[in-house]
């Protein structure tokens, strides 16, 4: 059939149930159910989708290696590492940015700039 065939398919509330219901048993695949019935399985997504039935979405099982396994590992231990750093580093900013601080308002400079110009710190 083609898409402009004339024909406009409307399913009622308790055959797209049926259909999953069908679905949910296991039973039979998606693609099995869309045979059977003369429907797509996109038309199936969104009544998955509709009433909310995630579970009976597909999902992506991922086979992995153990030299995969362990690379990944080494890479998230690696990424929280770096991160740790970067925190470490925000709050040293941090510190010193409230030492110069106080340490202009204690000198009786204007600002932290004025003090940071006299002591020859770089921004």
């Amino acid at each position: 059939m083609y898409k402009n065939d004339g024909y406009v398919r409307r399913y009622s509330e308790s055959f797209k149930l049926k259909v999953l219901a069908e679905l949910t048993k296991g039973n039979h695949s998606k693609r099995q159910i869309a045979l059977t019935y003369g429907i797509q399985s996109s038309t199936i997504n969104v009544w998955i989708k509709k009433y909310d039935r995630k579970d009976l979405m597909n999902t992506r099982v991922t086979v992995q290696t153990d030299d995969e396994l362990s690379r990944i590992k080494a890479l998230q231990k690696e990424l929280k590492q770096l991160k740790d750093l970067l925190i470490k580093k925000d709050l040293d900013k941090l510190v010193t940015d409230s030492y110069l601080e106080v340490a202009a308002e204690n000198l009786g400079y204007r600002d932290v700039e004025e003090l940071k110009k006299n002591l020859n710190i770089k921004p």
